[in-house]
């Protein structure tokens, strides 16, 4: 029996997400703050290369081991079926609109940084709702879930915590739209 790289886009993601963790903590100290971390509304500067960068680059950094694998537990789970039913280079493509969408949101409406995965967990979330998906139908299991994770979003919003509740939104938003206009390939 061999180990088999059978979600190559996602594997990758994960990879790369825990070398940055571990690289910002281990050698170069500032590196998620720095090249991971989209900075807020005010902090954002238009002239800066590394902010623009930061607009994509924040889904790979994460705070600590905790952060990291709650995102990843989702993705781990969940990105390989997705993989395999839109393909892999469809996948990327939607967990760096995912990314850039939700990093330029915060950058302009929220005077808070934004880091981490979650946004693309929650794009995933609702993407895998539409796995049965046949045109002129909408799932009850997309229903659900937008009711039970996207509603359990906007109650938290209200309370005062470091998540971001909006990038869950966001990332479910973009997840319902490429569930909807991206038919899985088949």
């Amino acid at each position: 029996m061999r180990i088999k790289y059978n979600a190559p886009t996602v594997l990758t993601y994960a990879f790369i997400s825990a070398a940055v963790l571990i690289l910002s903590q281990t050698v170069f100290r500032n590196l998620t703050e720095y090249w991971f971390l989209v900075p807020g509304k005010g902090a954002f500067n238009p002239r800066s290369f590394r902010c623009w960068v930061t607009l994509i680059t924040h889904a790979a950094g994460h705070a600590s081991w905790t952060h990291l694998i709650s995102n990843f537990a989702f993705i781990l789970l969940i990105g390989p079926i997705l993989e395999a039913t839109y393909g892999s280079l469809s996948l990327f493509i939607m967990i760096l609109i995912t990314s850039l969408v939700t990093g330029a949101l915060n950058a302009i409406f929220f005077r808070t940084a934004l880091m981490g995965a979650s946004g693309v967990v929650f794009m995933m979330i609702l993407l895998a709702s539409f796995t049965n998906f046949n045109k002129g139908e909408i799932p009850l299991t997309f229903i659900l879930v937008l009711v039970l994770y996207l509603g359990r979003e906007l109650f938290n919003s209200f309370s005062s915590n470091n998540i971001s509740e909006f990038a869950h939104i966001v990332g479910g938003f973009c997840g319902s739209l490429f569930g909807f206009f991206k038919p899985p390939k088949r």
